[in-house]
């Protein structure tokens, strides 16, 4: 039986207390093949259900909640399936269990990981177009869904300009208005430039160019610490308008 989700911790929790006993259970927020003679069901949010399944996973980790918390974050489509393969080792050996060699654990540790190190990442790779309201934003296209755990590291270094963080692949923003960050949907934004940010994006390439040369280009070495995937909001790798890509 493939269980069905709508990606919320909540959900995830009620399937995983129905789940428990199916040999055979998936379960899955994102659209799934069934295999000849599959089932599935969608799963209603049940707070009760939740509660008690939260609180019984508890009691064998307190911490196990927040690697919940990154797991559902992650941008792979069986988050919930090694989540759920996770916790139901952890139910059965009824203590910590991300230390131990096991695959379940092995799994979600490099999941946890890859969430974890691109929110890190991000802090450096993020760009912001100045607009003519005085208000920043940039575009952005993470591989997980961490957009709005980004707000309060650039609220620390920022804390005198508002700000939109947009995911662009999930169509929705992390606002911060100068007092209070929030999140919103945002299908897409058209964005007026100040005068100044013509002239800070060349400075992005003039720089860029200083520091490379081309006799000594290490453009495997440069994918590993840039991955390409993020270039495209980068206006140092581009020599047109960046809100045109």
């Amino acid at each position: 039986m493939i269980y069905l989700t709508d990606g919320t911790k909540e959900c995830f929790l009620t399937a995983f207390l129905y789940a428990f006993s199916d040999e055979n259970a998936l379960i899955s927020s994102s659209q799934t093949q069934l295999a000849l003679g599959q089932e599935s069901v969608f799963v209603a949010a049940d707070a009760a259900k939740a509660k008690k399944t939260e609180a019984r996973l508890l009691s064998f980790d307190k911490d196990c909640m927040n690697d919940l918390f990154y797991l559902l974050r992650s941008g792979r489509n069986d988050r919930e399936q090694i989540a759920f393969r996770y916790l139901k080792l952890l139910t059965e050996k009824k203590m910590p269990v991300r230390e131990m060699a096991e695959d379940a654990s092995i799994a979600a540790n490099e999941c946890i990981r890859k969430v974890t190190y691109e929110i890190h990442r991000m802090h450096g790779f993020v760009r912001f177009l100045e607009s003519a309201s005085g208000a920043l934003y940039a575009p952005l296209s993470p591989d997980n869904d961490i957009v709005d755990l980004l707000t309060p590291h650039f609220r620390a270094r920022l804390p005198e300009f508002p700000f939109v963080l947009h995911d662009v692949k999930r169509k929705k923003a992390a606002v911060y208005d100068g007092k209070n960050s929030f999140l919103a949907p945002l299908e897409s934004a058209e964005i007026v430039l100040s005068a100044d940010e013509q002239r800070w994006q060349s400075l992005w390439q003039r720089y860029y160019q200083s520091v490379n040369i081309p006799q000594r280009e290490r453009l495997k070495q440069m994918k590993g610490y840039m991955p390409v995937r993020y270039w495209k909001h980068m206006p140092e790798f581009h020599a047109t308008d960046p809100l045109s890509t």
